[in-house]
Parts: C-alpha cells; sequence; structure tokens
C-alpha cells in the first residue's frame, strides 16, 4: 500500500476515458476499485484488466444506488472513495427542447449525484472518514449556447459539492468538485498535429484524482480547475 489512506474505491458512470483512467491510477495505488454504469458488459476488458468488481445500475434510481452500495461493501468492503462522473446531454435551441429529454439530464448529471453522494455519506460517516470526488465541467461554471440542459444538471452538482463539503468536511469526508474545463482528449478525438497538448488528458485528470485523495485534512483542496494549457477561460 502507498501512502494513499483509503482501501476501495467506487466509479458510478464509469466508461472510458476520464473514469477508465482513474480507476487505473487507483488500482495502481493500492486500492480495491469497483465500476458502476447502466451497461456494465461495457466495463468487462477495464474490469478484467485492473482486477475491478463490475456492476449495472440506473443512478438516478435510489433503491439501484442503495443496492450497489451494500453489493459493493459485501464483496470488496465499504467505499471510502466515491466517485461520481455521471453527465448527460440535451443539446439544441432552448425553444425546442424535449422536456422529457432536459428532465433525463438534469436527473443524471444532479439527481444522481445526490443519490450516490448521500449513500457514500451514510456509510462514511461512522468511519469517520472519506473521499467524494464529483466531476463537473465547464458547463459547471459557466452555461453556453444550446446547453441549457446540461448547465442546469452541472451547475446543481456544484451547488450539491459546495454544501456537502461544507456539511461533511468537519466531520471527515473530503468532497471535491473537479471542474474539467476543456475537451478530453481520446482515440476519436487527438490532439491536432499543430496543437500538441490543447486537450486534456485522461491520465493527466487521473493524477489529480489521486493528489487529492492524497491531501492532507488540514488543506483539503474543495474545488480545482484542470484546463489544457491554450484553454481561454
Amino acid at each position: 500500500m502507498t501512502d494513499t489512506p483509503f482501501s476501495t474505491a467506487l466509479i458510478v458512470g464509469a466508461g472510458q476515458g476520464i473514469s477508465a483512467a482513474v480507476a487505473r491510477r487507483f488500482s495502481a495505488a493500492g486500492l480495491k476499485v469497483a465500476l458502476v454504469a447502466r451497461n456494465a458488459d461495457k466495463l468487462a476488458g477495464l474490469a478484467s484488466e485492473i482486477g475491478a468488481l463490475a456492476l449495472p445500475a440506473d443512478a438516478t434510481d435510489a433503491s439501484a444506488v442503495a443496492d450497489v452500495f451494500e453489493k459493493v461493501s459485501r464483496q470488496i468492503g465499504t467505499p471510502d472513495v466515491v466517485v461520481y462522473n455521471a453527465s448527460a446531454r440535451a443539446q439544441g435551441p432552448i425553444a425546442e427542447l424535449d422536456p422529457e429529454t432536459v428532465r433525463n439530464a438534469i436527473a443524471v448529471s444532479a439527481f444522481g449525484g445526490f443519490l450516490v453522494t448521500r449513500e457514500a455519506a451514510r456509510r462514511m460517516l461512522p468511519l469517520g472518514r472519506g473521499a467524494i470526488l464529483l466531476t463537473g465541467a465547464s458547463a459547471s461554471v459557466k452555461g453556453f449556447p444550446q446547453s441549457a440542459a446540461f448547465a442546469m444538471g452541472k451547475f446543481a452538482l456544484r451547488g450539491l459539492a459546495q454544501s456537502s463539503a461544507r456539511e461533511l468536511g468537519p466531520k471527515g469526508i473530503h468532497v471535491a468538485h473537479i471542474v474539467i474545463d476543456g475537451g478530453v482528449r481520446s482515440t476519436v478525438r487527438p490532439d491536432p498535429a499543430d496543437r500538441p497538448d490543447s486537450t486534456l488528458s485522461p491520465e493527466g485528470i487521473a493524477q489529480t484524482y489521486l493528489d487529492l485523495i492524497r491531501q492532507p485534512r488540514d488543506a483539503w483542496s474543495l474545488e480545482v480547475e484542470l484546463r489544457p494549457w491554450v484553454e481561454h477561460f
């Protein structure tokens, strides 16, 4: 075990990109990892690679979220690090947006974050320690045209993080909100040849998540903004 003061991480909204990089980084640091997504089959390769537990759940379903926490606790231990990485978009002119599509987008980005944070807090409070990391975006702090639903969800998630940090921090639980302010690099979204490092690398983001859970409690970050060096802000 390294100097990471935790043993079990639960990542909700897992997939490729940020969450996969975080899962690999946490596993390499000695944490047992559980991965949760609506479709757990897509997690089979990553789970096999790092020896993680993969479970299906709808993050907007309170009973499903509670059930997945119970399963993780029974199978690999009570999660003392929880990452919420799920989000949904409903893009288009505000006058033309479908209300149910918007409702779902807000539910995934924000209500699911509340459900996961609630279950995490219920288990961390008796321990007197834990870390809850909520993944934000540029839309957490600035709304863009034709992206109202995403902004509403991410603004709400940021509010949840701020409120939870102030409530749970004095009880030993570190809550942090990470603003991913820029595009994230992937195989389908590589950096342009003439602009190297103009997107955020998942591995670089994951290092920040690991650094956050290693922070001493007398110097906790409650919000971190990450952006590539060429991003305007």
